[in-house]
């Protein structure tokens, strides 16, 4: 039963790393760097923007060594303390696990592009009419944010 769980947590993180690397090597060979693909008019639409920084950019302007720590030191040492935390709390249910999992699977997705290349591919972006409008992200962001809002609902269903 324990090995059967930890083969779940390593598949969705590796499903996760993969959808994350495939759709940037898709994207970084397909799409201009700054063009702009309309899929759903200019609802939804793919481009190709290198991210030095952290989330919608936030801190590209940081000194070097800054940046190293804040954006790859940090982030490695965050994800494997949740990985570890993952792997030994017993007690956590399914969705918390799901979150956790896809949480570190786009976490090391981001942090492998800023190691090997600085920077991090971003190229979705939706506008839903100013209401519902989104810096540009890419799959890893996606899972982060999936996983976040899994363990938030996780612990409110729990609380009940």
């Amino acid at each position: 039963m324990k090995n059967k769980r930890s083969v779940y947590i390593i598949t969705l993180i590796i499903i996760n790393l993969l959808l994350d690397q495939l759709s940037k090597i898709w994207v970084r060979s397909n799409v201009i760097p700054d063009s702009i693909i309309n899929i759903i008019s200019d609802y939804f639409i793919i481009t190709n923007v290198e991210n030095s920084g952290a989330f919608l950019g936030l801190g590209s302007e940081f000194p070097p060594m800054i940046k190293k720590i804040l954006l790859l030191a940090l982030p490695v040492i965050v994800l494997i303390s949740v990985l570890i935390y993952l792997f030994k709390d017993k007690s956590l249910d399914k969705i918390s696990i799901v979150g956790f999992s896809v949480i570190i699977g786009g976490g090391i997705g981001n942090i492998y592009d800023r190691f090997l290349y600085g920077s991090v591919t971003d190229f979705l972006f939706i506008d839903l009419g100013g209401i519902f409008k989104t810096g540009i992200f890419n799959i890893a962001d996606l899972s982060v944010t999936t996983g976040m809002i899994l363990i938030l609902w996780s612990s409110f269903k729990n609380k009940d």
